[in-house]
């Protein structure tokens, strides 16, 4: 299996892509062991401040020491040094707010998965278009679940997630994956500002798993 088949498989399988920033390298650190606890093993690390890629490299040490069948993405990726950058970091895949096709094609290259944000069809066929299979819709809480429901036909070859007001509840959950997602990506509803400056990486941890069994809850029910 591909990479990037494979990325999009555990990605997919976990139902869930948590994302998360801090400037703090032990937070960060700390964050993904409580992710990894609670049986995450895709992770999105978010290129959101000047510590990041640092940060990053630095985390990609303690997962191939202590987890190495995590997969640590990085997401934020807005232009083709950034993502030179995080590949040369050891980013096992590669999320953008938006559609950038000098990064599509760099990762391409690299047999590495490119997930772009989208938010119009035009935007998504120009993805697939690039070689594409994964989107991210984003922002998903001004898109809606109806968006991908009306547009998932026109995709059968695409793997879709959603990103971006998605909450950690079984109502908001269920609303995405009824309209047809793979996953849902969670931020800052989950791996809250409050928790991490708290140092809080129990709840995380234990939020974490309910998201994950209302997954496979909804799975058997479907």
């Amino acid at each position: 299996m591909s990479s990037i088949q494979n990325s999009i498989e555990i990605i997919a399988q976990q139902g869930m892509l948590p994302l998360y920033f801090n400037s703090d390298e032990n937070i960060s650190i700390e964050v993904l062991r409580a992710l990894y606890n609670a049986g995450i093993r895709a992770v999105e690390y978010t290129n959101r401040g000047s510590e990041a890629l640092v940060n990053f490299k630095k985390m990609v040490q303690i997962r191939n020491a202590e987890m190495p069948e995590m997969l640590l993405g990085i997401g934020t990726i807005k232009n083709e040094s950034q993502a030179k950058d995080f590949h040369e970091g050891g980013a096992d895949f590669f999320i953008s707010p938006g559609f950038v096709p000098e990064v599509a094609t760099f990762l391409k290259s690299k047999k590495t998965l490119y997930a772009p944000g989208c938010m119009t069809p035009t935007e998504i066929i120009a993805a697939e278009n690039a070689g594409v299979s994964f989107i991210k819709l984003f922002p998903g809480n001004i898109l809606g679940p109806d968006f991908m429901s009306s547009i998932k036909d026109v995709f059968p070859n695409l793997t879709f997630m959603v990103t971006g007001g998605v909450d950690t509840t079984h109502a908001s959950i269920e609303s995405w994956f009824s309209a047809g997602v793979a996953a849902v990506g969670l931020g800052s509803k989950l791996i809250t500002k409050k928790r991490m400056i708290e140092g809080d990486y129990a709840t995380i941890e234990n939020e974490t798993k309910k998201v994950l069994d209302t997954i496979q809850t909804l799975r058997k029910q479907s």
